[in-house]
């Protein structure tokens, strides 16, 4: 066939209509916003909520990454269940784990406690962020699924930018307990929602769970972030100790690769990664996780102990990233879907993001207002046109059967990214910040050990500095967190590679469950003609004769 004539499929006849898929997607979106708010409404109070606790630098980043890394390690344990089992019950239950996290959140009386029920709230969040994207494949195909997923990439851009911005203000005006209990009402909502009008049929299949997989993720994982955070601060990166962790995370990871190879039922199947569109869309995946949740975390560091303003005027200072990830996912997903052309626009993302990226390693406590929103809506834009992208052309790759544990594993990788890169620049700001405070305090003639903390990490409170000391601490936070933005660029530059390498693929025009339905009746179709005494080539030339077939429309190039 010429490739005049290749045209990408068009929508399904039966394809349904618009209100048929908002109204149960309005109950999904609200799932994900809230999935997202549990990671970033309190980043802009953080400084005043470890400060009130007693806390420290290294417990900052732990508050953060306590959430991040159970969301990372129960992602694909949910998405391995809602291939296995009915999934509006295992969303239900997610939002409920997480209600009950928010509110123990809220209660907190030490740093510990905190990070212990951002645990709890860790693990709703995963479930919604596996599952939210595994029931839109249910009920939109992917030629029109990239619309909706420019929908959903803006609520996640609101919710992970604009959570600092309503965290600022809940904590100036009610206090910053509040903003663990804000999500609650939210979570009812899509709980109500979602039960009158998502309807997904149910695989019946016997469920297997691979409990020993499962554990040696996470404790590789954990032992691997563990390592990261305390390494540089409570013992060198080359000490006996680094090296003990590193080759006890090592082990523990090839452990699991061996055990997900034996067993059934594999919480990430490795034969995933014989796909080539999956293992591309992971590594890309990994440079969006650290951009998306590193900004809205270290950027209210910046705009607080770099600028010195307040949580609120943090928040409102990040909107121009906001702006740039709900403008570039709206647009790019309304003309993914027209066109089903997808490839071009997310290249241009990731060059974007790469670009944003370096350009916000070049701010500085004095550096103009206006240059720095230009940067951040930069790289929102390009965090927008690739995010969700990265999921859609997965799931519109990968066996209809394994649509949640592929969708989970690019949501994995890209949390697993997001939470390694977190902690990576949460020691490597501490650590650089101490250094740049500690020289300047010299610089100065001050006694270091005489500044109450400040040389030790602690998070400072700018209104009780001197003048002098002030800037110092506010040119050495706006240099500090520069340097980290620059840490990110080489994987910016990764993902650009494995982006421009992904396979081609036209989106198909059926939801997975339709596809699921054709796999099965082609299964039927197969046995009847073997048992007739039809040959078993003859069935596959006739199943590859059909126009639209789930198997090769999934392969054919996409339209140019």
């Amino acid at each position: 066939m010429s490739s005049q004539t290749i045209e990408a499929p068009a929508p399904a006849e039966g394809a349904k209509t618009r209100r048929q898929v908002l109204v149960p997607l309005s109950g999904l979106l609200l799932g994900m916003f809230v999935a997202m708010l549990a990671s970033t409404v309190v980043s802009s109070s953080l400084p005043k909520i470890i400060s009130d606790l007693g806390g420290t630098q290294s417990g900052y980043t732990w508050v953060v990454t306590a959430t991040l890394l159970a969301t990372t390690v129960s992602t694909p344990i949910w998405g391995k269940l809602a291939d296995l089992t009915n999934r509006k019950r295992l969303i239900q239950l997610s939002l409920i784990i997480f209600v009950v996290g928010s509110g123990l959140a809220g209660l907190a009386q030490s740093t510990e406690m905190l990070i212990f029920f951002r645990v709890l709230q860790g693990l709703g969040a995963g479930g919604l962020t596996a599952l939210v994207q595994v029931a839109m494949a249910d009920i939109i195909p992917p030629r029109e699924r990239g619309r909706y997923m420019g929908l959903l990439g803006a609520v996640m851009a609101v919710a992970t930018v604009g959570g600092p911005l309503l965290g600022g203000v809940i904590t100036d005006s009610a206090g910053w307990r509040w903003n663990f209990y804000i999500a609650v009402p939210f979570a009812v909502a899509a709980l109500i929602v979602l039960q009158r009008t998502l309807h997904i049929p149910t695989q019946k299949r016997k469920v297997t769970i691979d409990y020993l997989g499962a554990a040696l993720i996470a404790a590789g994982v954990s032992l691997l972030l563990i390592w990261v955070t305390l390494a540089g601060n409570d013992f060198e990166w080359g000490s006996v100790q680094s090296i003990a962790m590193v080759v006890g995370a090592v082990l523990l990871l090839a452990a699991a690769v061996v055990t997900e190879l034996k067993v059934k039922e594999p919480i990430i199947p490795m034969t995933l990664f014989k796909n080539r569109t999956f293992w591309l869309a992971v590594i890309a995946s990994i440079s969006v996780g650290v951009a998306m949740f590193g900004t809205s975390i270290f950027l209210s560091q910046y705009m607080q102990l770099a600028r010195g303003k307040t949580p609120t005027e943090s928040g409102l200072l990040t909107i121009p990233m906001i702006a740039g990830v709900l403008v570039s996912s709206i647009v790019i997903g309304q003309v993914i879907s027209r066109t089903g052309v997808w490839k071009r626009y997310m290249v241009v993302g990731s060059v974007l993001l790469t670009i944003g990226l370096a350009l916000m390693g070049t701010i500085r406590y004095d550096t103009s207002f206006w240059l720095v929103f230009l940067y951040m809506f930069i790289m929102g834009s390009g965090v927008g046109m690739v995010m969700q992208n990265l999921v859609l052309i997965v799931q519109n790759a990968v066996d209809p059967r394994q649509i949640g544990v592929a969708s989970a594993s690019v949501a994995f990788f890209r949390s697993l990214g997001g939470t390694i890169g977190v902690a990576v620049m949460g020691a490597v700001l501490g650590n650089r910040i101490t250094s740049l405070i500690a020289d300047g305090l010299l610089k100065l003639g001050v006694d270091p050990s005489q500044t109450g903390g400040l040389e030790s990490g602690g998070i400072p409170d700018l209104s009780t500095l001197p003048g002098p000391i002030r800037t110092l601490v506010e040119s050495a936070y706006g240099e500090a967190v520069a340097d980290i933005f620059l840490l990110a660029v080489p994987l910016a530059l990764l993902s650009i590679v494995a982006i421009a390498l992904l396979p081609n693929r036209a989106l198909g025009t059926k939801t997975s469950q339709e596809q699921i339905a054709d796999l099965e009746q082609t299964v039927v179709t197969v046995s009847a003609a073997e048992i007739a005494g039809e040959s078993t080539e003859k069935i596959r030339d006739d199943e590859d004769a059909r126009p639209h077939a789930p198997r090769h429309a999934e392969e054919a190039p996409e339209r140019r």
